[in-house]
This record gives structure tokens, C-alpha cells and sequence, in this order.
């Protein structure tokens, strides 16, 4: 059982979503979160740094918005569900918009492919929950 889920199942507040969607959405937040950090620093190893900076800055932007997402998921006291719709929804473009920016070196640095895949995959989630 994930810390997202014991979170969650352990708190009295009722969740606004179902609690596997909403667990699965927090961890590809955190997930993404970290996996665009460390895309962003591997790319500042790269000795072609020059060409990566939108991919820098994407991941940065990205990682982020996925990590304030993912705080307000976990917060569902008083849940505000325009507040976590706006999140969802500026998650979920940053996503698209990195994992697209990734997806363009992902053939020459490994590191990219990875994260644009993490993105991807909190870009599903975001929009699993918008969909509910």
C-alpha cells in the first residue's frame, strides 16, 4: 500500500473522487515531478546543453505544476473541486507540453524518453479525474 493511499485511507475527510483514481493521479503527479527534475538536471549535463534549454525549462515548468497538483489532490479537507479542476487542468497541458518537448531528444538522451513517458502517464491520470 502506497503513502498516498494510507494517506487517504486514514484520513476522516471523504475523498472527492474515487479513491484509486484519485490515489493513481497524486503518484503520477509526484512521479512526474520528479522524473521532469531530473530530466531537467541530466540535460544540463548534456554537453549539447545549448539545444536543451526549452527542454529545461519545459521540465521545470512541469515538474512544478505537478507537484502542486499532486499537494492539492492530497488535500481533501474542504475539497474545492474548482480549485482541483483548475490544477487537473494546468497539470495535464503541462504534461502534454513537456512530454512533447521530450519526446524531440528522446531518440539521442534516454533521460528525455523516460520523461516524457512519466508525462504521459500523469497526463492520462489528470484527465481520468477531469472526466469523472
Amino acid at each position: 500500500m502506497s503513502v498516498a493511499s494510507q494517506m487517504l485511507e486514514t484520513s476522516p475527510a471523504a475523498p472527492g473522487y474515487r479513491s484509486e483514481d484519485l490515489v493513481e493521479c497524486i503518484e503520477a503527479c509526484l512521479a512526474c515531478a520528479q522524473a521532469c527534475t531530473a530530466c531537467a538536471d541530466a540535460c544540463l549535463a548534456e554537453a549539447m546543453v545549448a539545444e536543451l534549454r526549452r527542454c529545461i525549462t519545459s521540465d521545470l515548468n512541469c515538474a512544478d505544476l505537478c507537484q502542486a497538483a499532486g499537494g492539492i489532490l492530497s488535500r481533501q479537507t474542504a475539497y474545492m473541486p474548482e480549485m482541483t479542476r483548475v490544477a487537473l487542468t494546468a497539470c495535464r497541458d503541462a504534461c502534454r507540453l513537456c512530454a512533447d518537448e521530450c519526446e524531440h531528444h528522446a531518440e539521442i538522451h534516454e533521460h528525455c524518453r523516460v520523461c516524457a513517458e512519466a508525462c504521459r502517464r500523469c497526463e492520462q491520470a489528470c484527465e481520468r479525474l477531469l472526466t469523472l
